[in-house]
């Protein structure tokens, strides 16, 4: 549109300088030639179609000039790793409010393929409807968290570790669905666990765009700290602040990582133990990819938070309870 409206303007003033040019000539040999009035005694009408002749065959010889020209070429798009997100997520009532808030966020990222998978025997209704109106590349799955692995109501949050199943189903599908036939190379692209209660800045995913092995980065508001990071000295990382065991192979929170979608490829026992000790959870997968030596740190050196582990309230339902009590409670077929 905008090369368009140039080259019409480029027309337009090449016209109107050609005709004064013209006219400026014209004027010029009439000096000193005795005065030939016959024009000035033609009708305007007669004037003004011969004007509109020489306007035309100039609009034509222009047309012939510009049909001419070779078509300035587009600059080709550069090319953008997928960043696939692999989110667990379970019924409670401010499901559809996290999982809405983490959509409206993927909106704002190109190339981005959400992996969602519920931990329920079957994919639900408002998850389905939710994915299908959320404009984004996604795949809906779902695996049931065995019973014994659950945590109970009254439980401490940190007793068992939740969505390792289901963040294992997401690797499974990657596993399956990008391997590439023979010849073919399918495995650009990046791999990224996001839980559905925490805040990412849009920054994050330009940061781990181009992920070679894993990159790094700091998590704010977790482990009862401020935030934790990976510590950078000369652009490698050679240890971790955080408050609870350090020692661990890698003290780092599921949000502060990502993978290469080659390396989840071409290890296909990477996966997250299920019975692995408090904190160790990222450990258990991220072992067998990578040394702490091979880290790579993103969000300038680790010093900046672009990812919070902010978790919901849970909602007290005391008057809803009362309600419903009554046989007053709110209409159960009203979504939230």
């Amino acid at each position: 549109m905008a090369t368009r409206m140039r080259l019409k303007l480029k027309t337009v003033f090449v016209l109107y300088f050609m005709v004064s040019l013209m006219g400026l000539i014209y004027a010029l040999m009439q000096l000193g030639q005795r005065c030939d009035c016959t024009e000035h005694d033609m009708p305007k009408d007669r004037i003004i179609s011969r004007l509109r002749g020489e306007l035309h065959s100039l609009q034509e010889q222009t047309r012939k000039l510009e049909a001419t020209k070779q078509p300035e070429k587009n600059p080709a798009a550069p090319f953008l790793p997928t960043i696939f997100v692999i989110t667990p997520t379970y019924a409670r009532l401010v499901q559809k409010a996290e999982l809405t808030r983490l959509m409206q966020t993927f909106l704002h990222v190109p190339q981005l393929h959400w992996i969602v998978v519920e931990d329920s025997p079957r994919k639900t209704a408002l998850v389905t409807d939710l994915l299908k109106k959320s404009g984004l590349v996604y795949t809906h799955l779902h695996f049931l968290t065995a019973k014994d692995r659950k945590l109970q109501e009254g439980d401490p949050s940190w007793l068992k570790p939740r969505g390792v199943e289901q963040r294992n189903e997401g690797l499974r599908w990657l596993r399956e669905d990008r391997r590439a036939p023979p010849g073919e190379d399918g495995q650009q692209g990046v791999v990224y666990f996001a839980d559905d209660d925490n805040t990412y800045s849009v920054q994050l995913f330009t940061e781990m765009r181009n992920t070679q092995r894993v990159s790094v980065w700091p998590v704010g508001l977790v482990g009862g700290m401020k935030y934790e990071r990976p510590v950078v000295e000369g652009g490698k990382v050679v240890r971790f602040h955080t408050g609870w065991r350090p020692s661990r192979p890698f003290p780092m929170d599921m949000a502060g990582f990502a993978v290469s979608l080659r390396l989840v490829l071409t290890n296909p026992e990477a996966c997250f133990d299920g019975e692995a000790p408090m904190g160790f959870l990222e450990s258990s997968f991220l072992k067998g990819l990578v040394t702490m030596d091979e880290l790579e740190p993103k969000a300038d050196d680790c010093t900046k938070v672009l990812v919070w582990h902010t978790r919901t309230e849970k909602p007290k339902m005391k008057r809803e309870d009362a309600l419903q009590a009554q046989g007053l409670g709110s209409d159960p077929a009203v979504e939230v």
